[in-house]
Order: structure tokens, then C-alpha cells, then sequence
């Protein structure tokens, strides 16, 4: 029997890191891990906090097919948009950090 045989081609690969076929699988996996995060995220329990749950309620996933260094694959994004989301994840001097998206992806980023 003959083996089988395979030439790759850049061009190609090029055009399917770019499909919508991918941009519906980062698209997917965003979702999981926004969801996670969501479902993770602390609430602050403070009497004197009028925006309860606003972090809870600020994450937002955005995809493009021109991501990557060089703009040329599809990527889906997850973020916080509450001002004080930095110090949620990484914490400060008298705060712990609680690292929601890093926890996020380890936990809903796979396959």
C-alpha cells in the first residue's frame, strides 16, 4: 500500500484561520468562559455600595476575523468593562486579588 500523502498550503490555512468556521468556535468558547466569570464574580455585600452586582453584569465578549499579530485570524475577546475590574482580578495593597478571568479560562476555555 501507498502511503498517504499531504501538501500543506499556506494560503489555505491562512483562509481557514480566518473562516467563520472558527470565528463560531473562539465565538463558543468566549461564551463558556464569560459565563464561568459571570457566575464566579463577587458581589460586593456592603451597605454603602449603590452599585451592587455592576461587575457581575459588565463582562461583554467581542470576536473579529482580523485578531492575532498580524491581524490575520479570527479571535473572540472577554472583558470586564467596570472601571475597578483590574483590582477585582489582580488585587491591591489591601485587597485580594481574585483573579476571575484567569480562574474563567483555566476552567471554561477548553474543548
Amino acid at each position: 500500500m501507498m502511503p498517504a500523502k499531504f501538501k500543506m498550503s499556506k494560503k489555505g490555512v491562512g483562509q481557514l484561520l480566518k473562516s467563520r468556521m472558527i470565528q463560531a468556535d473562539m465565538l463558543a468558547r468566549a461564551e463558556r468562559i464569560e459565563d464561568v466569570a459571570v457566575g464566579i464574580a463577587p458581589v460586593y455585600a456592603g451597605a454603602w455600595d449603590t452599585n451592587r452586582g455592576h461587575y457581575k453584569a459588565s463582562f461583554k465578549v467581542t470576536t473579529t476575523n482580523r485578531g492575532g499579530r498580524r491581524k490575520d485570524r479570527a479571535t473572540a475577546t472577554v472583558t470586564n468593562t467596570a472601571y475597578y475590574a483590574r483590582w477585582v482580578e489582580y488585587g491591591t495593597e489591601k485587597v485580594p486579588a481574585h483573579h476571575i478571568m484567569l480562574r474563567a479560562a483555566a476552567a471554561g476555555g477548553g474543548g
